[in-house]
């Protein structure tokens, strides 16, 4: 039977020969990961269950990274339980304030996620490791204490939308544009509980990072998750950061696709997603006049050394408007510090900007960046829902690091070409 990428590598993890949409299979994980809001649930569920311990100390997964450093008394609790919970267990993937990073970010640098793996996480942009060839998807805290016990979870087996892409990017044109293009044609709804599957020539034109925030943002269009095609520069990325084989998964030819898109790389511009979803897309030269507060560059979306060097291009020799805070949140450590050897700190500091250690922060309205009734801020986050990033009455424009940078300099939502 023909199966398409992300059938092949549940059929394998299901010992299965081949499996079709629609299937229910209960399937072995390779990786189960938490964070200091959704892993307290899982380990007062996990505790109900009455096993002794963790189905695999290596496999499980825990980083602070939400509330961390620790916002208020709340989040301090949250994360002493999942610290106790760890040193319990012996859990070898911890990550603390000072080891950490934001997850999905974190990951894969670590070399925790290879091609053909299946991991499940409780939060719902756990889709991200599809840009490296894997099989990753969001789940409940109920769904990871399981996991954690026994190291199986169920799945529907999910049809898929395949995705060709063709041409190249044009300059100060990155991932965050082509994920928001796609979520403005399809729409949040268009690939719900569906595969999106990346492949053709234009797959090799996107950094490994590009296509990070592809997968991560394949859930904001309803989708199980998002999978690139494994190439040369996935292999390369992954030697890099990880020693353990991997299986790269290629569909079948005559594998079955609810839908075909083609996309012309050449053709997306600078997108920016409006309030209050993230399919309310616009291009840059049809935004208009619209003045903001503040700028957020990070989260598991855009964190990664490639957008704050690509911002810092921007912001380089420049200062950000005077009625705009900009925050500037690399995703990981070792990002953090490669930034700093690079003088991009420099820059950013010397623009008008502030500096955060890695957490997901303002992106869930959590803190480092709050939002009062009225305000905009540009975003290179996930999600602009209504009230996610403060008051109800407060308004999220998603855009690229690019775009982030130059709105920040011009106090309006701006493309790059403008403060250049």
């Amino acid at each position: 039977m023909a199966m398409t990428m992300t059938q092949k590598i549940l059929a394998a993890h299901a010992g299965l020969d081949s499996v079709e949409a629609g299937q229910l299979i209960l399937v072995n994980v390779d990786r189960v990961l938490g964070n200091d809001i959704t892993s307290p649930v899982a380990i007062k569920e996990f505790n109900k269950l009455g096993v002794k311990d963790v189905y695999d100390k290596d496999k499980v997964t825990m980083v602070m990274d939400h509330f961390a450093p620790n916002k208020d008394i709340k989040a301090a609790v949250q994360c002493k339980m999942c610290r106790d919970f760890c040193n319990e267990h012996e859990v070898t993937h911890f990550y603390d304030v000072g080891r950490m990073g934001i997850e999905h970010a974190l990951l894969p640098e670590k070399g925790l996620v290879v091609p053909g793996d299946v991991v499940i996480g409780a939060d719902s942009h756990t889709c991200t490791y599809g840009a490296i060839g894997a099989f990753s998807t969001g789940v409940g805290s109920t769904d990871m204490a399981c996991g954690m016990a026994t190291g199986k979870a169920w799945f529907k087996v999910p049809s898929a939308i395949k995705f060709v892409l063709k041409g190249k990017l044009n300059p100060w044109v990155s991932g965050k544009d082509v994920i928001l293009h796609i979520i403005g044609k399809i729409g949040v709804d268009g690939a719900l509980y569906q595969s999106m599957e990346f492949v053709g020539e234009g797959v090799k034109e996107l950094t490994v990072y590009d296509r990070l925030t592809i997968s991560n943002m394949a859930i904001e269009a309803g989708a199980k998750n998002g999978i690139f095609e494994v190439d040369e520069q996935t292999e390369a990325y992954v030697k890099a950061h990880s020693d353990r084989p991997f299986v790269a998964y290629k569909a079948d030819e005559d594998a079955v696709y609810e839908k075909t898109y083609e996309i012309d790389l050449s053709k997306i511009k600078s997108t920016i997603a409006f309030p209050h979803l993230p399919e309310n897309t616009r291009t840059v030269d049809e935004v208009g006049e619209v003045k903001i507060d503040q700028v957020v560059i990070g989260s598991c979306t855009n964190g990664h050394y490639k957008d704050l060097e690509e911002a810092a291009a921007i912001l380089k020799g420049k200062k950000i408007a005077k009625h705009v805070r900009a925050i500037i949140i690399p995703a990981t450590q070792d990002i953090y510090l490669k930034a700093l050897q690079n003088g991009l700190l420099t820059i950013f500091i010397e623009a008008g900007c502030v500096v955060s250690t890695p957490t997901c922060g303002p992106c869930l309205g959590g803190y480092m960046g709050i939002l009062a009734a009225g305000e905009r801020a540009v975003a290179t986050t996930n999600r602009n829902f209504v009230g996610r990033m403060g008051d109800v009455k407060s308004e999220v424009y998603l855009a690229s690091p690019a775009v982030a940078a130059a709105s920040a300099i011009a106090g309006k939502i701006a493309g790059p070409l403008e403060v250049l």
